[in-house]
């Protein structure tokens, strides 16, 4: 699956978010690299032992995670998930249906992290633009 990391989030909503939480953001960034990696980790698990019910918190936490920092792309994916696994739990099923778009979870956690954190990181270089025109 190829990624495009302008459609997997919202700068407008990322540097909100950045402003909100303040000197909080780097913190909160990390909780969001630790508790990803805990939710990809146990929705696979979950995948793989074919339990529904499994999957329904960790992607509920990704998605609302995913959602704080403007990535909507990675929280609607997890909220596919999720509603998967809701449907599945009340219908006695398993979540086979689930299969494609926990294949595609890890590399869009991934690839959205690495552009949060890029993005965050105070040692890349910005150019300040006015208007359409960079300057530098």
């Amino acid at each position: 699956m190829s990624i495009d990391a302008a459609a997997l989030v919202n700068m407008t909503e990322f540097a909100r978010a950045r402003v909100q939480l303040g000197a909080n953001f780097a913190r909160i960034l990390g909780y969001f690299r630790e508790d990803g990696e805990k939710s990809v980790a146990q929705i696979e698990a979950a995948m793989r032992a074919q339990n529904a019910a499994a999957l329904v918190i960790p992607a509920h936490t990704l998605k609302g995670e995913s959602s704080q920092f403007g990535a909507a792309p990675l929280a609607a994916l997890a909220e596919r998930i999720e509603m998967i696994g809701r449907s599945c739990v009340e219908r006695h099923d398993t979540p086979s249906d689930a299969l494609e778009h926990v294949v595609q979870l890890r590399p869009m956690f991934e690839a959205t992290l690495e552009l949060l954190e890029r993005e965050s990181n105070p040692l890349v270089a910005r150019r300040p633009t006015f208007g359409k025109r960079s300057i530098g």
